[in-house]
């Protein structure tokens, strides 16, 4: 039977909750896989991918990188929050090393086997752990966004790192597709990208629905997506 519970954490600055799902059915301790929100706050959309992993055998927890309470209402107040993080990649970071912190502390979870996955400004989130040395085994984003952080690099890249791109997304042009891959063989990483063509920016969210600007949902993009997320996790943790 799938459980999913609250998660509440803490900083010294102020406190995040999320939601952490997994397989109870399953013996001993699992795979652990953050999920970062995307632009308007940890919601029901990351929950529910936190089942989705725990069906496949993994302890899923969707991370609050905003702080609890903090979600948006509306694309105004969710471009505000998420400015506060790219415009402070340092905290970003912070944000992300706690939450991982936390799902190794939990009970289900074998903390030498944790990755992560991010949607929009969670990508982004993901791609930032894995530039920062964090010991994780893989990262994947889905529709991310590729600009650096801009913090030290000295650290080598451990985590595998799987990029779910549309080609033709209005916030991460080929262009910016293309320089993040040579980025990433400048830094030795094992990286893999997957582009789906016919495809904009948010195709894994079925409430997404602004063709005008480039944002809507794609059920073949989004399916092919998930298939290759759990293939690369089934190697990354074997």
């Amino acid at each position: 039977m799938i459980r999913t519970e609250t998660i509440t954490y803490t900083d010294s600055e102020q406190t995040f909750e999320g939601k952490i799902s997994w397989d109870d059915s399953l013996n001993g301790k699992k795979p652990g896989i953050l999920i970062a929100h995307a632009f308007g706050g940890q919601s029901d959309f990351e929950t529910g991918k936190s089942v989705e992993l725990a069906k496949l055998g993994y302890v899923g927890m969707a991370i609050d990188i905003y702080g609890k309470g903090r979600r948006a209402s509306n694309l105004e107040e969710a471009a505000k929050l998420m400015s506060e993080f790219n415009n402070d990649r340092a905290l970003l970071l912070k944000r992300m090393e706690l939450s991982l912190d936390t799902l190794r502390k939990h009970p289900e979870v074998d903390a030498s086997k944790t990755g992560a996955i991010g949607f929009c400004f969670g990508g982004k989130c993901v791609l930032d752990l894995a530039r920062s040395g964090a010991d994780v085994r893989g990262v994947v984003s889905f529709h991310g966004m590729f600009d650096k952080p801009g913090l030290p690099e000295e650290k080598s890249i451990k985590a595998s790192i799987l990029v779910m791109h549309g080609w033709d997304d209005p916030m991460a042009k080929p262009e910016m597709f293309v320089e993040f891959a040579h980025e990433m063989t400048e830094r030795k990483a094992d990286w893999q990208m997957h582009a789906f063509g016919h495809t904009g920016h948010a195709f894994t969210n079925p409430k997404a629905n602004a063709p005008e600007r480039g944002v809507f949902y794609q059920p073949a993009s989004s399916n092919r997506a998930w298939k290759g997320m759990s293939d690369f996790f089934e190697e990354v943790f074997a």
